[in-house]
């Protein structure tokens, strides 16, 4: 099975709508997908829990499919996003310093695109 890892590190919402589209294009085609929150996305997790948001319903797919691997611990507290995060039940990442790690996803044999 062909694996994907979606670091996604831009807060930019039109940016972030190709981490959701590709995230369910790549499953819909078999691929094992896990989008990571890293850096400035995390800002974007208590905006894309919103009912109103234009991206709500993508994010709620993909969290429904469990495409969501988590979010960075250290980034997330850095940017005050850790209550959101927690209320939106997702996990937290920190395998290297409190963020998560491009080599642990490459050891377990997924591609590295990043956002």
């Amino acid at each position: 099975m062909k694996k994907i890892a979606l670091f996604a590190f831009n807060e930019d919402p039109m940016c972030f709508i190709h981490v959701l589209l590709n995230a369910l294009d790549y499953s819909g085609k078999g691929y094992d997908v896990k989008i990571i929150f890293e850096g400035g996305s995390c800002r974007l997790i208590e905006s894309l829990a919103e009912k109103g948001n234009p991206l709500n319903q993508l994010y709620t797919e993909v969290k429904e499919k469990g495409l969501i691997e988590g979010v960075c611990r250290a980034c997330a507290a850095k940017l005050g996003t850790t209550a959101a995060a927690e209320k939106e039940g997702l996990p937290f990442l920190d395998h290297i310093r409190g963020h998560p790690s491009m080599a642990h996803y490459e050891n377990e044999g997924y591609r590295i695109i990043t956002f």
